[in-house]
């Protein structure tokens, strides 16, 4: 990691971040405002389940994203010339919903209400393609931490304005303005994409890139990131690296309940824990840039197990809110410290031309068993309890900072 190279300009910055926000936005709208509005509305459970299969295009761009890093575009630039139409098509399915009066879109007109959020899907989950794509070829190696907290920070701004905020406003501003302003607000977000001049700043290297455009692209473009030295060790850290968390921390909120927490009470428990994960972002970003890849990975890695173990402090104490609160907040800060980590060192991984395609398929996988891990989280609760289950999960997060340890002492033996 070179210790000479400047820190990136506020430009770069804040076009990473308003980026990362843009793409929050839409994903806070289905995941937290939605639900709640389609309940409000009478809209059946099992309808309102389906939204969680709408994230469907997030888990397969993995099988477009070589096209991607392949295509460019000879007069916006690279990325900048998919970024634009992507981010431009999910302003207009937002305007649209705007448009509509929600006793249509969650009566007679659910199937286009899920319709128009499927597509939204699919343009932020392709445009993410591309932003990580330049955010790797942005950003210099000893501040790719720094990135990464903008794009955790970012997302979950996005994400926190569009659900919780959202669902403040939307009584006194009524659905069709509230819409209209989230979406005025992705397009303010797309104005400093619109302005940053690619083609000069990062031309495109066609030289670099693959070769073939058909069928064979997905195959080539793959089998060269397993190629690279020790990659296929670097992807077992990738899968395991967050699995403990990924079992423990979906039981917090149902402790909670059990223990009688209101609804209210766990909504701004969420809202300040956020935050606080947002603040873990940023710290880690920077402590990232002063302490290196590896040892960053392991000492943000074994708080997170610390915080998930804490956990089972929480266990019966549910009336003590103070000790609540600290547990909570420092599990959610070593979460986003951990988080930027893991991000950071996946982007070392990238080869040149190819970022977006090989960091979406280190994302994705590492998202696909973390989601069947987080899914087995309430069967193993019911089995063990909660206090083993946080105890289990912490000492998982533990056991899997070995492979960290030993990708580490590989990569040394080739440097």
């Amino acid at each position: 990691m070179s210790p000479t190279a400047p820190r990136p300009s506020n430009t770069t910055l804040v076009l990473l971040a308003s980026l990362y926000c843009a793409q929050g936005m839409p994903s806070g709208l289905i995941a937290h405002s939605l639900p709640v509005l389609l309940r409000q509305h009478g809209v059946d459970l099992a309808m309102i389940g389906l939204l969680k299969l709408l994230a469907l295009p997030w888990l397969l761009k993995v099988l477009w994203a070589p096209w991607i890093d392949r295509l460019a575009s000879a007069r916006l630039g690279h990325h900048r010339g998919w970024i634009l139409p992507l981010q431009g098509g999910v302003i207009v399915c937002v305007a649209a919903l705007a448009l509509l009066t929600p006793q249509t879109l969650f009566d007679s007109g659910l199937w286009l209400l899920l319709g128009l959020l499927l597509l939204i899907n699919l343009l932020a989950s392709t445009q993410d393609i591309a932003t990580d794509g330049l955010t790797v070829r942005l950003l210099p190696e000893r501040w790719r931490g720094l990135g990464n907290s903008l794009q955790v920070g970012g997302y979950k701004v996005g994400m926190l304005v569009s659900g919780s905020g959202l669902l403040l406003v939307i009584d006194p501003l009524g659905w069709n303005l509230a819409l209209g302003v989230l979406a005025g607000l992705i397009l303010l977000m797309t104005m400093p994409i619109w302005l940053f001049p690619e083609r000069r700043v990062l031309p495109f290297q066609s030289t670099q890139a693959e070769t073939a455009l058909g069928p064979r692209l997905l195959l080539n473009h793959y089998r060269g990131l397993l190629a690279q030295p020790g990659m296929l060790l670097w992807l077992a850290v990738v899968l395991t690296f967050k699995l403990g968390d990924s079992l423990g921390s979906p039981m917090l909120k149902p402790m909670l309940v059990d223990q009688g927490w209101s609804t209210a009470a766990l909504g701004q428990l969420t809202l300040i824990s956020s935050l606080a994960g947002i603040a873990g972002a940023l710290l880690g970003g920077l402590l990232y840039a002063r302490i290196g890849v590896l040892r960053a990975l392991i000492f943000f890695g074994a708080l997170q197990a610390i915080g998930i173990a804490a956990l089972a402090l929480l266990v019966g104490h549910g009336g003590n809110s103070s000790l609540v609160y600290a547990v909570t907040l420092f599990e959610q800060v070593a979460d986003g410290m951990s988080t930027v980590a893991l991000f950071a060192a996946m982007m070392r991984m990238c080869r040149p031309e190819h970022e977006g395609a090989d960091f979406t398929l280190q994302a994705s996988a590492q998202v696909l068993l973390s989601g069947f891990v987080g899914a087995s989280s309430g069967m193993l609760a019911e089995a063990l309890g909660y206090e083993g289950l946080f105890l289990g999960a912490g000492m998982l997060g533990v056991l899997v900072l070995g492979l960290v340890v030993l990708h580490g002492s590989r990569c040394k033996q080739h440097a």
